[in-house]
């Protein structure tokens, strides 16, 4: 794609990838930087985007994995046990422990269910597809996705207030 058809077809998409960027990320900055980023892939990739049908929706779908990377990247803590410290200043390593085993409890109950909800939670709550992409991977339709997503998060709701009242009983 030459500088021309890149100009028509690409640089109109920035306000749309902007507005979409801005939607996922808790900085205007790094909304600007992701769509620079993407800006820069596509105009890099520009000699294979004329195989896409869509160069709107491959480039949403650009800015959508940029900001999700980015958003686990910064909310992703590998701190020391040591260095955790509640904010008065005392460390913390009893509800470090809580949280590890809720966790742990979580992944328990989410292994629990059956294989097809199973993976259309882990896709769409903890990896971030959108269900169309879902969709497309799985091969079951939108409302399917939504009717197991919907019974596997009320299941693993339940169990896992269940198993906390019990936690309570016992204490």
């Amino acid at each position: 794609m030459e500088l021309k058809l890149f100009k028509i077809n690409v640089l109109p998409l920035r306000s749309k990838l902007l507005n979409y960027a801005k939607k996922y990320s808790d900085n205007p900055n790094d909304a600007e930087d992701a769509v620079q980023e993407v800006m820069l892939k596509l105009w890099e990739r520009r000699d294979d985007l004329e195989q896409y049908r869509n160069i709107e929706a491959y480039a949403v779908t650009m800015i959508h994995n940029l900001c999700t990377d980015m958003w686990r990247s910064k909310y992703t803590l590998n701190l020391p046990l040591k260095d955790i410290e509640e904010t008065d200043g005392s460390k913390i390593p009893e509800r470090f422990v809580e949280i590890h085993d809720e966790m742990h409890l979580m992944q328990e109950i989410i292994n629990s269910l059956p294989t097809v909800q199973r993976t259309i939670m882990r896709m769409k709550d903890i990896e971030g597809y959108e269900t169309d992409e879902i969709t497309k991977i799985t091969g079951c339709s939108s409302e399917a996705i939504r009717s197991n997503l919907s019974r596997a998060r009320k299941k693993v709701r339940d169990i896992y207030i269940q198993a906390i009242q019990e936690k309570k009983r016992r204490k």
